[in-house]
This record gives structure tokens, C-alpha cells and sequence, in this order.
């Protein structure tokens, strides 16, 4: 694929978008071949920073203490401390919730402590949180522009990710999208790539490539 076939598609994809109630996200979709994804090697989980951003304001929550919380609370996270994981931990509704909505990124030394306390519920939505490494704001600012794709179910041989929103225009999300392809190729490799799909949260799929079409 090229990047004029990108274009077109995600130019195709949002002109078929109507009018929601809600912004709807705009979805990339990989399917794969030649792939035994009941091998754990070969299934997926992979982080992507998105360069032009998710197109909204995501959520960030922070678990450290002393300089890092202090350091996550002026980048905008919300920060929670070890009183908090345990409060957090008997609030599964909220926890839930959050996960939805949420990313999370912890001081390396809150791992064990997250995972023992609200593992099974953050594990639950793929959003267990990313250790931070060097810079908290930095950390923050990265966790804003992130999206995840991990093998889902019974480890079908797809992924799907947002790369943005419908009011991003057509060149930043594909730059967007060119970012989780690079990520993918890097898993999978090129000639593993069966086919690639865009669309809108309730929009038809319209193949990279290829015509549009209503199902995978």
C-alpha cells in the first residue's frame, strides 16, 4: 500500500461519517496470514505514540509519591499515592470506569503493589499501566498520545487501534496511521499483513487498497 491508497481510504471512510451525537473515533484494522497466534510469540500487544495525537484530551493517571506525584500532578495527571491504590481497589465500578477512559503509567517501584491491587481490573481493559522512565512530564505527555494493540479473544488473527478522530484532517491521520504501521511491520513483518482496514466508530470499513466494504 501507498500512501495515496491511505488517503483515499480515510478520505472515503470520513465522507461517509453523517451526523452522531458523539465524535466518532476513526479505527485502523490489521488482519493477518501465516500467523499461529496460539503461539504467545506471535500475538501482539504493542504500544504506539500516535505523532499527531489521539485528537482529544486523554486521561492520565499517575501512581508514585513524593517527586514523581508532585511532578505528575503539574503535567495534569491524576496522581495516586499508595493510600489511593488501596482506596481505588474497593471502588471496582470506578475502577472500571476509569480503565475505559484512562491511560495509566506508574514509578517503578508501585508495580507490584498496582498489579496485586487493581491488576485483575486494569488487565481486564489492556490497561495496566507502562513503568515511567526518565522524564514524569514527558511520560504523561506520551501516555496522552498512546493507543495499544493487543490480540484479542481467542487470539484471532486481527488487531484493531484509533488513530485519531473524524475532525482530524486527512494528513494527520495519516501520518497517524503510517506510525501503527511501522509498529506492526516491526512485529509481524510486511508479508504477514493480509489486509488493512479504516473506519468511523459506526461507519462501514473501507479497505486500504480496495473498495469499501460492510464487513472484514
Amino acid at each position: 500500500m501507498n500512501k495515496q491508497d491511505v488517503e483515499k481510504a480515510l478520505t472515503q471512510a470520513l465522507e461517509g461519517k453523517g451526523k452522531r451525537k458523539f465524535t466518532q473515533s476513526v479505527d485502523v484494522i490489521f488482519n493477518f496470514k501465516g500467523i499461529d497466534t496460539s503461539k504467545p510469540e506471535n500475538r501482539l500487544n504493542l504500544d504506539v505514540s500516535l505523532p499527531k495525537g489521539r485528537g482529544k484530551d486523554v486521561p492520565v493517571v499517575v501512581f508514585g509519591e513524593q517527586a514523581v506525584a508532585l511532578e505528575g500532578g503539574k503535567a495534569g495527571a491524576k496522581v495516586v499515592d499508595t493510600a489511593g491504590i488501596t482506596k481505588m481497589a474497593q471502588d471496582k465500578k470506578g475502577v472500571k470506569k476509569l480503565a475505559k477512559e484512562a491511560e495509566f503509567i506508574a514509578a517503578p517501584n508501585m508495580m507490584i503493589l498496582v498489579g496485586k491491587n487493581l491488576g485483575q481490573a486494569l488487565g481486564a481493559h489492556n490497561r495496566m499501566p507502562r513503568p515511567i522512565v526518565g522524564n514524569v512530564a514527558e511520560a504523561v505527555r506520551m501516555a496522552k498520545s498512546r493507543v495499544r494493540l493487543a490480540s484479542r479473544g481467542k487470539y484471532l488473527p486481527t488487531v484493531q487501534c484509533a488513530i485519531g478522530i473524524e475532525s482530524m484532517s486527512v494528513p494527520d491521520l495519516e501520518e497517524n496511521f503510517e506510525a501503527v504501521l511501522e509498529k506492526v511491520r516491526g512485529k509481524v513483518g510486511e508479508a504477514c499483513i493480509d489486509k488493512v482496514y479504516v473506519k468511523l466508530s459506526m461507519g462501514p470499513v473501507v479497505r486500504v487498497g480496495g473498495p469499501a466494504t460492510n464487513s472484514q
